[in-house]
């Protein structure tokens, strides 16, 4: 393990943003992390911890020292008939991960095939796509204090998991470097096609009875056509989080804009944030080098060169322009560096 000092993040975050992190370190235990932790010169040290930099967006260089978590073993704990609980590093890949638990026939992860990221990063969003989220499948993790290196286990309950939530976003918040992350998956469990894009794209592909890396391919496929590449053009995925409003908003909303989309949510209707910004004009607008992507307005994109107070500000102006048209505030659902 070595220690770098003005070190580039701009292969380590999805942005491609050529910001410099003051100390930078990788670690591949939780013995290598303590020793960055008890280094006498980063104890006083900002610190953030790095997993695969899809899900935040840099607006300059990092005045502290930046650890990217590489702990990356995967191993199955116990398994009986029905289920098996497998547990990785959180510093694998996640659809390395995904990969691995459908070539071994382990049901449950399937349909987040593709997602960016680290193992570390699902549950503190509570990832979820094409009908399937997180907590549906987690069983518990292991998170390193920041303040006192203790080790701490969190359950189901204790994570607090909401839509794209958890306590991680929250008063843990950059107090914890989460270890590893257990999944109860299983071994016989009936593949979830229900949403509607898998059973196109399963019939696009002839599929008629499909196993788990049916369903994958699909998945991948869908996000492929609809997601632009990050090694291609910089973006985090989804920059906004689908808003959740009162039933009484909605039908007000509809009123007033014909072809007003939503869904029931627990009580509220989820909007499409894609819709809402679209509606706003957009969908595959380009400002200098920023813009919404032309394909799915969700997606905040950097062309090249653009810097990070720049997304930012026109992150900012979308925001602001839906909360003026529809009187709904778009949250942002990447980390704000």
């Amino acid at each position: 393990m070595t220690i770098q000092e003005n070190f580039s993040l701009k292969s380590f975050n999805t942005f491609g943003l050529d910001v410099k992190a003051r100390w930078y370190a990788e670690v591949h235990s939780t013995e290598e992390l303590l020793k960055v932790l008890n280094d006498d010169k980063l104890k006083n040290e900002k610190k953030l911890i790095l997993g695969g930099g899809s899900n935040m967006l840099f607006t300059g260089d990092f005045d502290g020292i930046v650890i990217r978590n590489r702990i990356e073993k995967i191993e199955i704990e116990s398994e009986n008939d029905d289920h098996v609980f497998i547990k990785s590093g959180a510093g694998l890949n996640w659809h390395s991960f995904v990969l691995y638990t459908v070539e071994h026939n382990y049901q449950g992860l399937e349909n987040l095939s593709l997602i960016p990221g680290c193992v570390g990063a699902a549950p503190i969003q509570n990832i979820g796509a094409y009908g399937v989220e997180i907590r549906n499948t987690f069983q518990s993790l292991h998170a390193l204090s920041m303040e006192d290196a203790k080790i701490h286990q969190f359950d189901a309950e204790t994570c607090r998991f909401g839509y794209r939530d958890s306590i991680f976003k929250h008063e843990g918040k950059n107090k914890y470097c989460i270890l590893d992350v257990t999944f109860r998956l299983n071994k016989k469990g009936k593949i979830n096609t229900s949403y509607g894009a898998i059973e196109d794209q399963l019939k696009l592909m002839n599929v008629s009875e499909p196993n788990l890396k049916d369903v994958s391919n699909a998945v991948i496929a869908i996000r492929k056509s609809k997601l632009p590449d990050p090694n291609v053009i910089g973006n985090a995925g989804s920059f906004f989080k689908n808003p959740e409003i009162p039933g009484e908003q909605f039908e007000m909303l509809v009123k007033e804009f014909p072809g007003f989309v939503g869904y029931p949510s627990g009580g509220k209707v989820k909007l499409a944030a894609g819709w809402l910004i679209e509606q706003c004009g957009w969908k595959g607008k380009r400002i200098g080098n920023v813009g919404m992507h032309e394909k799915q307005a969700l997606v905040l994109v950097n062309y090249g060169g653009a810097s990070g107070g720049e997304l930012l500000a026109h992150a900012v102006s979308v925001r602001e322009s839906v909360l003026k048209k529809f009187g709904v505030d778009l949250e942002m659902e990447v980390n704000i560096i």
